[in-house]
């Protein structure tokens, strides 16, 4: 199963031509879930070609950078004649905000249209194989960060020890993948443990939003197949960073070495920055030891399962 991440927005707060602010698209086959709506978001939708069929919203935090694309977003989806429910999800305490902000445009919209609280520890989506939980992210606001979890799949079926355990070739086997024994003519039961092997986990998405390096993230982000952190600033600015709340690319870096990530994609990035990322990611690569990057508008990345299966 695909599980694409499209960034559609890396800037910091003050935009700049190559990048716009905050947004990230994931598609996990065919649930399109976005995370922070900057402003723009609607146009970096098109040009990047992730189509509009959202499922739902998440909203790390109130700032502008991370919101002023929502209205604009929810009164085209009007205009387009959606029908398909929405959720905004956003940081407990902060639902009536949001629910201003969308009132800004004056569309009352035709779909169904809600906004729930989600407090870190809190599920904010179960879906049938994955679910969507917040977390707590050391801010200058009220803020939450997001994780995409899968649920462990099934383990591999062996077939070969299927078969010499005189299990027919057929409807058996399917059986015994889904944990059902099964009885074979002489009598004999087979039991799943015999042939299917431990369940393997699913894939792990850990997005912090806005954030200073926190233990809570390297929890949350423990094994994490990606891990999207705010790296705004290079070490020459770590003063800055504390002081508005948000992590330098060595900090970020650090927690992803902690957190044992498998791959880690620097956001947020400063306009100091508009000409050359490049510290910043030399910065990461000096701590962290698995893949990093500066992420850019555009970019692409599919999120392999741990196992490459």
């Amino acid at each position: 199963m695909s599980l694409r991440v499209t960034f559609l927005g890396t800037g910091g707060a003050v935009p700049t031509t190559e990048r716009n602010p905050s947004a990230i698209m994931v598609n996990r086959e065919g649930d399109r879930l976005l995370f922070d709506v900057g402003e723009g978001t609607q146009r970096q939708m098109m040009r990047y070609g992730t189509g509009f069929a959202v499922a739902a919203v998440f909203l790390t935090h109130l700032h502008g950078d991370h919101v002023l694309g929502l209205p604009g977003l929810l009164q085209t989806w009007d205009f387009n004649e959606r029908e398909a429910p929405l959720t905004v999800y956003t940081p407990a305490g902060t639902g009536r905000k949001v629910r201003e902000l969308a009132g800004v445009v004056d569309t009352d919209p035709s779909y169904p249209f809600a906004v729930e609280e989600v407090a870190p520890g809190e599920v904010a989506l179960r879906r049938e194989e994955y679910e969507v939980r917040a977390f707590a992210v050391d801010h200058r606001t009220t803020a939450v960060g997001y994780a995409l979890v899968e649920d462990d799949r099934k383990g591999r079926f062996d077939r070969a020890r299927a078969e010499e355990l005189g299990v027919p070739v057929g409807p058996k086997f399917g059986r015994l993948h889904e944990g059902e024994p099964v009885e074979l003519e002489d009598g004999t039961v087979v039991r799943p443990e015999q042939v299917v092997g431990e369940p393997r986990p699913g894939r792990r998405f850990v997005y912090t939003g806005d954030t200073r390096p926190s233990d809570r993230t390297v929890e949350v982000a423990a094994d994490a197949d990606l891990l999207v952190h705010d790296g705004t600033f290079a070490g020459d600015r770590a003063d800055r960073a504390r002081g508005t709340g948000h992590s330098t690319a060595r900090e970020a870096a650090t927690v992803a070495e902690r957190a044992s990530a498998r791959r880690l994609a620097l956001t947020h990035v400063s306009s100091r920055y508009a000409g050359d990322a490049s510290p910043l990611e030399r910065e990461a690569r000096a701590v962290f030891d698995e893949e990093v990057f500066v992420a850019r508008d555009g970019m692409e990345v599919e999120v392999p399962y741990p196992d490459g299966e």
